[in-house]
């Protein structure tokens, strides 16, 4: 059987929320074994408690039995075992301290300081397993002074200049309804952790991972040289068209909405002919890439208006035939029923560990394929607290001990 290229690490997953869980996800599907530390006394993840939930009977607003489990929880908890441990309780730290000792790899996303404060920052916890590979996910940076600042999504968005990226020039900032800055972040993070592993392996030594949600996203911002182009006339938000890489843009027809993606003179000229404007081939002010985005108002104005006239699927007939690169703008939920990435298993379908799956819930699953290694996320997200016991048992206490430490408000 193949095996996934972490198999044999061990993740302590002390995230919750999105940011963190959707990097542990990932280092599960990996191959890694993830233990995710929640906490009791707040009813563990927070996304535990994210409507909507999936009861015995389907789909329901309210959690109405121990058993139903939050569609949120069901995809970020898949592959990890939940164990509980109360952080504040000052006994806690000993049992932690023995996760870390046999871990590979920590994450956490507290807010900045949490970890100081709890006694298990890195610094804290180095000198315990100096191979392990800490990784921290947070808005500013690992002990930033972000005052009261909190790094949710929107907030990150917001700060980042990517809202001033989309929308109509004069209109307001537009967020962006995936929620990048949450997303973002963790990929640069997984990204970041597995080259410490790397490093681990080579060198012996481990080492802090300090990822930054503000950081990852502006990061992405500034692949594009915004003040550059604006600088020489190209305006910052140009809403559904993109003048300078004409014919670029979505165009609504009779019955939906389809893209176009054609910089280059071979692309454009498929576009021209697929309208029924060949003519325009060798024109003056279309027949070169920069006559096209000097006249890309002119331009975007015909394919506009001859879309117009067509239904979607003759549009996208017509442009196929001519090798234009167009697509239909779908919605959500026909994108992820796609064959194309149902079957490379990018897009999955979610289980619940008792009531199994219903019809149309989906999740996302590992976005690439290994001719060798296995990745995927096979196994069901835990009940709060499911696996605690197997977990210290694993690390040496008997029954007395995880008896005692429960009674005691640790566990």
């Amino acid at each position: 059987m193949k095996t996934g290229p972490l198999e044999g690490k061990t993740v302590v997953d002390l995230t919750t929320a999105l940011a963190g869980p959707y990097a542990t996800l990932l280092l599960s599907g990996l191959g890694a074994r993830v233990i995710k530390v929640e906490n009791p006394s707040r009813g563990g993840d927070s996304s535990r408690n994210n409507s909507p939930y999936i009861a015995k009977e389907g789909l329901s607003t309210r959690r109405t039995s121990p058993e139903d489990m939050s569609v949120s929880m069901m995809l970020r908890g898949r592959g990890k075992e939940s164990m509980t441990l109360n952080l504040k309780h000052p006994e806690s730290r000993n049992v932690l301290f023995d996760l870390i000792r046999e871990a590979d790899i920590l994450v956490e996303n507290y807010s900045a300081g949490v970890t100081k404060r709890l006694g298990i920052d890195y610094a804290s916890v180095r000198s315990l397993n100096e191979r392990l590979v800490y990784t921290s996910i947070s808005g500013f940076g690992a002990g930033t002074d972000s005052g009261d600042r909190k790094a949710m999504d929107t907030i990150i968005q917001a700060l980042s200049g990517v809202m001033m990226t989309a929308g109509e020039p004069g209109e307001p900032p537009v967020r962006f309804g995936l929620p990048v800055g949450d997303l973002v972040a963790p990929l640069s993070a997984v990204i970041g952790t597995l080259g410490a592993v790397l490093h681990a392996e080579r060198t012996g030594e481990g080492q802090h991972v300090d990822v930054s949600m503000l950081g990852a996203l502006t990061s992405l911002v500034a692949c594009e040289p915004f003040d550059a182009l604006e600088s020489v006339g190209f305006p910052l938000r140009t809403g559904a068209y993109v003048p300078r890489l004409a014919p670029f843009g979505t165009f609504e027809t009779s019955d939906g909405w389809f893209a176009i993606c054609a910089p280059t003179d071979q692309f454009a000229a498929g576009v021209l002919r697929g309208i029924g404007r060949s003519d325009l081939l060798d024109s003056e002010d279309f027949g070169t890439r920069d006559a096209r985005v000097a006249n890309s108002k002119r331009l975007h104005g015909l394919i506009a208006g001859w879309a117009a006239e067509q239904t979607l699927d003759t549009a996208l007939s017509s442009l196929g035939r001519e090798g234009a690169p167009a697509a239909p703008v779908r919605s959500t939920s026909e994108a992820v029923r796609d064959p194309r990435v149902t079957e490379r298993g990018e897009v999955v379908p979610l289980v619940h560990p008792e009531f199994g799956h219903f019809d149309g819930l989906f999740g996302s699953g590992m976005p690439f394929r290994y001719s060798k290694s296995q990745a995927g996320m096979d196994t069901t997200a835990p009940h709060l607290g499911q696996h605690t016991e197997t977990i210290l048992s694993s690390l040496g206490y008997d029954e007395g001990s995880i008896a005692g430490l429960r009674k005691s408000g640790v566990l």
